[in-house]
């Protein structure tokens, strides 16, 4: 019998502003409420009762993502800076505000850094050590280091006419010099730039026979700084400091004008790390006279100059935690299970005639679904095999087993996204290889990215063809898929393949498509069925029905849908929307948004999953989906949502990707009236965490579970 989530699953809380303006909302500030979620990130490194190299490693992930902030989101902010532009979305205003947030975060990382990391981790017998700290015998081992693995790297430019300021590369490290005396003409030019090789480590694990017990590493930074003077012979170093640019990293191709896509973008990764510069950091100490000169040189307004007291990039440090044994430093190990839907004594394709498979990863392991792409790829009555690829990764089991099938003559499509951020090297390289041998490589459609995670295959039987398809709310990435939820679904309903079917062949051909039986897919009528769902629920309320919606999501900006829920919810809809990152929608508002609460989850695996629930009396719906809702993934993007139509399966759903994280008490973060999150208080210690839970249930430790 099903379940129905209740009207009370989530807390109430105090309203105090209102959000109105001439009878419509205010909503919330897109980057703002990034920066906001990376400091409940930051607060997993704040947390005592977290391993200490975890707490360093979500230190990092915050650093990594800022990182991507600056590079994506930055530049309109400092654009309308330079240019005035007050068309109302970034001026001078949001970016001076901005940069308070930003700045206030990046203090409080190296803070934390300094002041409670390193302590805790030379409690445990790890230290970084300074050049100050270092006895003889660990200052010889340095300076060889240094003169035989750093020195040989190292050019130092002096500035002059002659030699303008170095190309400096996005996010590299580098150190600027001021110089005293002259140099071998007898001029005193005194700026010179070091420019230090990625391929350095950026921090380096001392001899235990030097370590007198401990595992003791020095930075790279520390290992320059101590040996700058031996870069300039006959000059004295009067001021130094390390830094590093940021710079916008967001390609930008115009597809109607390029003839050939693939070209166009990899002639564009060449020059993406020469963008205009966003963000300056620079060691705490540095002065003001080499600090305005890399302003002045780059271009940028005081604010956005970050002066650090530690490494300019905090991620490298993820290097010490993998140069560290010491697993009782870290969180214990989670082994998830085997999907437990899934019988491999028993053919895959006889198992999915008798009813759905639905695996929550990363409780239960990516192994279920390469196991229905391995046994298509064995299977010597499968015939085609039609895959998506967004985010595949470097190393891809998944694009072996398609270069498989294609040496085995199954006729292979691909649909692969060039323009994935940030992976778009790797995509070309897959994109390339898979060509190479025969299999047929498309691009999607010209002007829209293909995010939908989609996977057809097409098997004869006696003398019919039947299609089984896998639909996912992540991407086909062994690696990601062991650190974000996600919800795999491999089904072999005939209405829903056939969608499939119809969306390959669009995104192949270009042609029409026919009308989809259960599939939602944008950029054409995803956001029109959720409007129409939202709109439906908001009427029934009025006629003193049951309504009620519950999201989970990552991000919640798409300004229409938000309004729609807005509505809903004042026309008496109960809606919770558990939302991981982004949130333009203000909860909890007076006359706004009373019936809304907003609640984000950061824990040990990012929360990837999207679904969706909606009930109308005692009619339940629920949708997996591909899609955020922003109005990228509405409008510009290829996105798929999809039903769940087995009752168990849905309730299962219903229980660990909405109840159990509505429930918790671990966790949680509840939006505020005003905007704000806090930190739901713990009802018990431990408090209630959904995830942990999770792990508990599925472990593959743990094999008391009946099937489900």
């Amino acid at each position: 019998m099903t379940v129905q989530i209740s009207s009370d699953a989530s807390p109430h809380w105090a309203t105090t502003k209102a959000f109105h303006d001439a009878g419509r909302p205010h909503l919330l500030d897109r980057d703002h409420s990034l920066v906001a979620f990376n400091e409940r990130v930051f607060s997993w490194a704040e947390r005592s009762d977290v391993p200490v190299l975890e707490r360093l490693r979500y230190l990092c992930i915050v650093s990594s993502n800022l990182d991507e902030f600056f590079e994506v989101r930055a530049e309109p902010h400092l654009t309308a800076k330079r240019a005035d532009d007050r068309d109302g979305t970034y001026t001078v205003e949001s970016f001076q505000r901005l940069s308070v947030a930003l700045h206030h975060l990046v203090r409080r990382q190296y803070a934390l850094y300094n002041e409670s990391l390193l302590p805790a981790l030379e409690t445990h017998g790890v230290r970084i050590i300074s050049h100050g700290e270092r006895n003889p015998a660990q200052r010889q081992w340095v300076k060889q280091y240094f003169l035989r693995e750093v020195r040989p790297l190292l050019i130092p430019v002096g500035l002059d006419p002659a030699h303008p300021f170095p190309q400096v590369a996005n996010k590299a490290l580098n150190f600027i010099v001021r110089l005293g005396g002259h140099d071998a003409f007898s001029r005193s030019n005194e700026i010179a730039i070091v420019k230090v090789p990625r391929v350095l480590p950026r921090i380096i694990r001392l001899p235990d026979r030097l370590a007198g017990g401990k595992a003791v590493f020095v930075a790279l930074t520390s290992v320059i700084r101590a040996h700058l003077e031996e870069l300039f012979l006959g000059r004295s170093v009067e001021q130094f400091s390390q830094f590093r640019v940021t710079r916008h990293s967001d390609l930008a191709v115009d597809e109607d004008d390029v003839q050939n896509l693939r070209t166009a973008l990899r002639q564009g990764l060449v020059h993406r790390h020469y963008g205009e510069a966003v963000r300056l950091e620079v060691s705490s100490g540095c002065s003001d006279h080499l600090a305005n000169f890399l302003l002045k040189q780059f271009d940028l307004p005081e604010m956005s100059l970050y002066r650090v007291s530690g490494p300019v990039n905090l991620v490298r440090l993820t290097q010490m935690i993998d140069l560290l044994d010491r697993p009782d430093l870290c969180f214990a190990p989670y082994k998830a299970s085997f999907p437990r839907q899934m019988d491999m004594s028993a053919n895959v394709f006889s198992q999915l005639k008798q009813g759905d498979m639905v695996f929550h990863q990363p409780f239960e392991s990516f192994d279920g679904v390469l196991a229905f792409l391995r046994a298509a790829v064995n299977d010597p009555d499968v015939l085609a095999i039609k895959q998506t690829v967004y985010r595949a990764g470097t190393d891809s089991v998944m694009m072996d087993l398609l270069r498989e099938a294609v040496r085995r003559g199954k006729e292979v499509t691909v649909v692969v996204e060039l323009k994935a951020r940030f992976d778009e090297e790797a995509n070309i390289n897959w994109a390339e290889m898979l060509e190479s041998i025969g299999a047929q490589v498309v691009y999607g459609v010209v002007g829209l990215k293909t995010h939908a995670k989609m996977l057809l295959v097409t098997r004869r039987e006696g003398h019919v063809l039947r299609r089984y398809g896998h639909l996912s709310t992540g991407n086909y990435n062994a690696r990601t898929a062991r650190l974000y939820t996600d919800i795999a679904h491999i089904t072999a309903d005939s209405a829903i393949t056939l969608d499939m079917e119809h969306v390959f062949v669009h995104l192949a051909s270009q042609s029409r498509l026919p009308r989809l039986k259960k599939l939602w897919l944008a950029p054409f009528n995803l956001q029109k069925n959720l409007l129409r769902k939202i709109n439906a629920l908001g009427q029934s309320a009025t006629k003193g029905l049951s309504a009620r919606i519950v999201l989970k999501m990552n991000s919640l900006t798409d300004v229409d849908l938000i309004e729609a829920l807005l509505k809903a919810g004042q026309q008496g809809v109960e809606i919770d929307l558990l939302v991981r990152g982004a949130c333009m929608l203000p909860a909890q508002v007076p006359g706004l948004s009373e019936n809304i609460r907003v609640r984000s989850v950061i824990g040990r695996f990012l929360e990837h999953s999207r679904v969706f629930y909606f009930r109308q009396g005692a009619v339940e719906d629920l949708y997996l989906s591909s899609a955020d809702w922003m109005n990228r993934n509405m409008v510009r993007r290829v996105e798929v949502a999809w039903p769940v139509t087995n009752p168990s399966q849905r309730q299962r759903l219903i229980d660990e990707c909405l109840l159990a994280y509505m429930y918790d008490s671990a966790d949680a973060w509840d939006m505020g009236s005003d905007g704000s999150y806090r930190a739901v208080p713990h009802t018990q210690t431990p408090g209630h965490s959904a995830q942990a839970a999770l792990m508990a249930r599925y472990s593959a430790e743990n094999r008391s579970h009946v099937k489900g």
